[in-house]
């Protein structure tokens, strides 16, 4: 899906792409008044984590087909692998408080927490949610932040006075800094703010940010 501003925009709305997913659910079941007016319930999706998921993938298939390659000799009477008998015997020899064994026991835990950590939060850090329709309670949308920003930029540009923009959208925020080429610079801040407010709003956005804005007179 894909936002269009007008013939102007057109870079910008190709930009802003908005997924959309449907949550399964029974189709008869209720939906609170406050969750079907309200899009604050809304969430980002979820990321597939499909490169953690593949490394630790990797990591775990080359360990194990290692490991089995090396059973299956020993039972077929080879002498087991060098760094199987290494590893065996530092793990016997060495002392818990060895430097090595902290440093693996370091990793060990860290790479853990990174993991627990991906599996407990959504991800798409990119992505701000958009307010649920009234109509479709259980179809969700994001907006890219890039596309956020390009449509605010947009509407910053239109204000009278204002030459330049640049607008970062952040997932609580948006930082709006502006040159002012005529008008009152506090007359073009008060239009500014009230402009990028109205877009915020037309953009549907779950959480709706607020508004920092920055001006400065530029005469050349």
């Amino acid at each position: 899906m894909t936002l269009d501003p007008g013939p102007p925009a057109r870079d910008t709305a190709r930009r802003a792409t908005v997924p959309l997913t449907k949550e399964t659910g029974p189709p008869g079941r209720d939906v609170p008044g406050g969750e079907r007016d309200s899009g604050r319930r809304s969430r980002r999706p979820w990321s597939a984590r499909r490169v953690p998921a593949a490394l630790v993938a990797t990591v775990i298939l080359v360990a194990a087909v290692a490991a089995l390659a090396d059973v299956v000799a020993v039972r077929a009477g080879r002498p087991a692998a060098a760094w199987r008998r290494h590893l065996t015997d530092a793990l016997g020899t060495r002392p818990v408080d060895d430097v090595w064994m902290l440093t693996g026991a370091a990793v060990a835990a860290a790479v853990g927490v990174w993991l627990i950590v991906l599996a407990l939060t959504p991800g798409m850090r990119r992505w701000l949610p958009l307010r649920r329709p009234a109509d479709c309670p259980r179809l969700r949308a994001a907006l890219d932040r890039d596309g956020a920003a390009a449509l605010l930029r947009d509407a910053a540009t239109r204000v009278p006075g204002v030459g330049a923009a640049r607008v970062r959208v952040r997932r609580h925020r948006v930082q709006a800094r502006a040159d002012v080429r005529f008008r009152d610079p506090r007359q073009v801040k008060e239009d500014l703010a009230a402009a990028l407010a109205e877009e915020c709003d037309r953009l549907a956005l779950a959480r709706p940010p607020r508004v920092a804005v920055r001006v400065r007179q530029r005469t050349d």
